[in-house]
């Protein structure tokens, strides 16, 4: 046993001399990171931190009535105006994008939802056709099927839409546990196990990665429910939390390394999940080895400075006013610069995967008779039968019914 030990070592040691192309490339890479966040302002910083504004097309007369978020506030940067007016128009409909700098480099990520397929405008502003995305099976009838190669195929294919519609990041797969009926985003989530939920969630992220794309799991964690979800405070054990509510996360991220992790809305035991540094740091980076970013959800959080020092890497959707926060908490001392170097790091290193920063074309027309193919035979595995053995359902006894399972009623 030792001399095969000892024989492996050295064969081990042998293939890393003989092929040190990962090790070059990846040193290639962090310099790379290096040089772009060296080079970047104190202000371009937190741009880059804060995502560029929610933007829907409507009559003004409407968009004066919307909440902050949903109404961004232009800058008194008119470069950075000009910059977030062109990446919004990257692909209409998408949840949010990240901010450019073309001349250091930096290109944007456009961020999409969602769970059960692409999510884009369909008709686009003086834009001849449609721009179709397949609605793929929900999660949990996935989860029916029991078949984890299948899911994959499930992923190439939505990973396909995402690619050829010019997204960099899908918002999903959602993971959190069917623990109460009454959640409006069961239909999202894979299942009331968390060994089910993990391993069916890494099946779905190998499959839409394999595109050359980002998956953002989702949401991180404890998130159960829906009423009050923006302030709800999840009370948990330790062992709890660690056995069941970050049991699939866990298994996700060491099996398939997601890009990104979108953080919850709730607060875990008094500490909003978005500024938990125990949560975001010592357990997915430390303990689980998590090598992207962090993102809000869409709103998330209350305190900036506590996102980002507890490993929020990026806020979303992002306000101007969390730009200004950033940049005056800098100057004044009260947050460290590093931290934002840090987190901005993060950024970039998942950036340089990107098809964006690649230069990919895409070209608006996905594999969508094959996608369609993979999710009939999808949906039609995820099927059960009941038989009404002992009369308990009330249905005629001779008979089998098939009950495909739908969503909850959704809020």
């Amino acid at each position: 046993m030792k001399t095969l030990i000892k024989n492996t070592l050295v064969i081990a040691g042998f293939l890393l001399a003989t092929n040190p192309g990962n090790a070059t490339a990846s040193k290639k890479g962090q310099d790379k990171i290096d040089k772009i966040a060296s080079s970047m302002s104190l202000r371009q910083k937190a741009q880059l931190l804060i995502g560029t504004g929610m933007f829907f097309e409507m009559p003004d007369s409407i968009r004066q009535m919307l909440p902050p978020m949903l109404n961004p506030q232009k800058s008194d940067d008119a470069a950075y105006n000009a910059m977030v007016d062109k990446v919004r128009q990257f692909v209409p409909g998408a949840a949010g994008t990240t901010a450019e700098f073309e001349k250091l480099g930096i290109t944007s990520q456009v961020l999409a939802d969602g769970p059960a397929g692409l999510r884009i405008s369909p008709v686009r502003k003086g834009k001849e056709g449609t721009f179709y995305c397949t609605a793929f099976p929900i999660a949990t009838n996935l989860a029916s099927t029991w078949d984890t190669d299948l899911v994959e195929q499930v992923g190439k294919a939505m990973g396909n839409e995402v690619l050829e519609y010019g997204v960099d990041v899908i918002l999903g797969p959602g993971m959190n546990l069917q623990r109460d009926p009454l959640c409006g985003r069961n239909f999202e989530y894979y299942s009331e196990d968390p060994l089910v939920t993990g391993k069916m969630a890494a099946a779905m992220v190998k499959g839409i990665q394999s595109n050359g794309v980002g998956t953002s799991i989702k949401h991180f964690a404890a998130n159960n429910q829906e009423t009050n979800r923006m302030s709800v405070n999840t009370i948990v054990s330790e062992r709890a939390l660690r056995e069941l509510y970050l049991r699939g996360f866990e298994i996700a991220v060491k099996e398939a390394q997601p890009w990104t992790v979108m953080s919850a809305y709730n607060k875990i035991n008094g500490e909003y999940a978005s500024e938990s540094h125990d949560l975001l740091t010592k357990i997915l980076r430390d303990d689980w080895g998590f090598e992207g970013y962090v993102m809000t959800d869409w709103g998330g959080g209350s305190n900036v400075n506590a996102q980002m020092v507890a490993g929020n890497d990026l806020l979303m959707p992002g306000q101007i006013q969390q730009i200004e926060t950033l940049v005056t908490e800098v100057e004044s001392g009260k947050l460290d610069e590093a931290i934002l170097d840090k987190n901005i790091k993060r950024i970039l290193g998942i950036m340089l995967k990107s098809p964006k920063f690649k230069g990919y074309k895409n070209t608006n027309k996905p594999s969508q008779k094959m996608n369609a193919d993979v999710t009939r035979q999808a949906s039609a595995d995820g099927i059960v039968l009941l038989e009404n053995k002992g009369g308990h359902f009330l249905l005629n006894q001779t008979k089998k019914t098939l009950l495909p399972l739908v969503p909850t009623l959704m809020s």
